[in-house]
């Protein structure tokens, strides 16, 4: 590690610890030619999450995009943008523990499903109208059938 201020590249370690957000090392570090000391954080380097689409094509995971979607759905819901929020999160750490770098949209679409069925039956109801694409009423209630049973 080089030292930002006189450029030597030999530090050591003074003190090390996770970072309060959870999701980094943060070291303090002393020169051991100017004995400044700064600090430096170390994170997992990320893979981008690609999504598979139905046409064949691959694009890059969006967060907004699967937020937006997600807030049209829970509109005049009392399900607050921050649990939309952690339903990514959390989908995304799932991805990212199993070293999924590219899922099919339709399994992505099934994850969303399963957590928002938990989470709001209604906006549930909703985004599962668009994401199955109903074609007509049978089919919408055909769905609403099965989630009364479980």
């Amino acid at each position: 590690m080089r030292c930002p201020f006189c450029g030597h590249a030999e530090t050591k370690v003074v003190d090390s610890r996770v970072s309060e957000s959870q999701d980094a090392i943060r070291r303090r570090r002393e020169c051991l030619s100017c004995e400044k000391r700064f600090t430096t954080y170390e994170r997992r380097e990320e893979m981008p999450l690609m999504v598979s689409k139905r046409d064949g094509s691959t694009e890059p995971f969006e967060r907004g995009k699967l937020l937006r979607g997600l807030i049209v759905a829970t509109a005049k819901r009392d399900v607050s943008t921050e649990q939309l929020e952690s339903l990514i999160d959390d989908i995304e750490s799932e991805l990212h523990n199993e070293f999924q770098y590219e899922i099919d949209s339709k399994v992505l679409g099934d994850m969303v499903l399963e957590r928002l069925k938990a989470l709001d039956k209604v906006a549930y109801v909703r985004f599962a109208s668009v994401y199955k694409s109903f074609e007509d009423v049978e089919e919408f209630t055909s769905e609403l059938r099965g989630l009364k049973k479980r």
